[in-house]
């Protein structure tokens, strides 16, 4: 199995520093690249750009058509009447800022992996139909939204139709255990009479098929469901190569097939030094690839091991599966996965 060990116990592995044969940008080997371990703050701030670079900005005049529409093809539309800066109507252009997440590659490099929380209180994967962030803001000041937009979601961007999907708020940093970077985000579903809130399937004037969503928040929100698979479950470890921990570095699931998941392994055992997710959700025997990333003098330190799950086992990532890429090209390679 290519750069990949499963493993009852746990090796720790080299120096906190040091110079090893890895690839480069472009897949060629034989080239020494030293890999230094980032600070919490240089591996945020990785993260930060990514998040920078996916945001859409629009401007709408409250007074007359709301309606935008983004790069993916969301139609978003906002009633004026619905703004408010601190109890105050609002009038006029309002500039409006706005992510779409649709795939592994965006999620990963963004830190807003598909994990939702459960009703027994753990974390489970979900399957999305789209991830959006938006915002408004006149004057720098942010706006309050005080009734819903409506948004309108191509199914097509996830795989077409799925009539399990609800509207889910994002929670920013819930289980952060680090003093710099907690911006994961952990998925609650909405809840309208006791049940989640649905969304409808209506079709666009070209005929297209859509998620027709009305968001009641500014912020996070996702249109999603949890996934579910009948095979017994495990927990899973992983390790890092020394000098790495749950401030300068990630762990991720991408399930083989699943292109609108991504699971992390974000419960980190400081004793140990081993990362492990939350409940022993894992199926065994899925076919996955578990994705290290870190950052290295402004670029994305990746790994990228294909796995099949055993019970209790632990995934050890080493010194010589690192390599050095960019954003774009890693946000390629993660959507190429299977």
């Amino acid at each position: 199995m290519k750069n990949s060990k499963q493993i009852l116990g746990l090796f720790l592995m080299t120096a906190a520093l040091m110079t090893s044969c890895h690839k480069d940008d472009n897949g060629d080997n034989d080239i020494d690249v030293t890999i230094e371990r980032a600070s919490p703050q240089a591996f945020t701030d990785l993260k930060a750009t990514a998040i920078e670079n996916l945001t859409q900005t629009f401007q709408i005049d409250v007074d007359g058509s709301g309606t935008f529409t983004t790069e993916k093809g969301v139609e978003i539309t906002i009633n004026g009447s619905c703004l408010a800066n601190n109890g105050n109507a609002v009038t006029g252009m309002v500039d409006v800022e706005v992510i779409e997440l649709f795939d592994r590659g965006t999620m990963l490099a963004t830190n807003k992996t598909t994990m939702g929380l459960s009703p027994t209180g753990g974390k489970e994967l979900l399957v999305t139909g789209g991830e959006f962030f938006i915002e408004a803001t006149q004057n720098g000041q942010p706006l309050q939204l005080i009734c819903p937009m409506q948004v309108l979601v191509p199914t097509a961007l996830t795989g077409g139709d799925d009539t399990g999907m609800t509207l889910w708020d994002g929670l920013i940093g819930m289980d952060c255990a680090i003093e710099t970077g907690c911006d994961d985000v952990t998925w609650v579903e909405q809840k309208r009479d006791g049940q989640g809130a649905g969304i409808d399937i209506g079709q666009g004037a070209a005929g297209q098929s859509l998620y027709v969503a009305f968001f009641n928040n500014f912020g996070w929100t996702n249109v999603d469901r949890f996934w579910s698979d009948p095979r017994p479950k495990t927990k899973l470890w992983a390790a890092v190569p020394e000098g790495f921990d749950n401030g300068n570095c990630a762990l991720y699931l991408s399930y083989n097939g699943e292109a609108g998941s991504l699971a992390n392994l974000d419960a980190y055992d400081s004793e140990t030094g081993l990362f492990s997710e939350h409940t022993g959700i894992i199926p065994i025997g899925l076919e996955c690839h578990v994705i290290f990333v870190s950052e290295d003098n402004g670029n994305w330190v990746y790994a990228i091991n294909p796995v099949t799950i055993i019970a209790d086992g632990t995934i050890v990532i080493e010194e010589s599966d690192l390599s050095t890429t960019t954003e774009s090209q890693l946000i390629a390679m993660i959507n190429g996965l299977p």
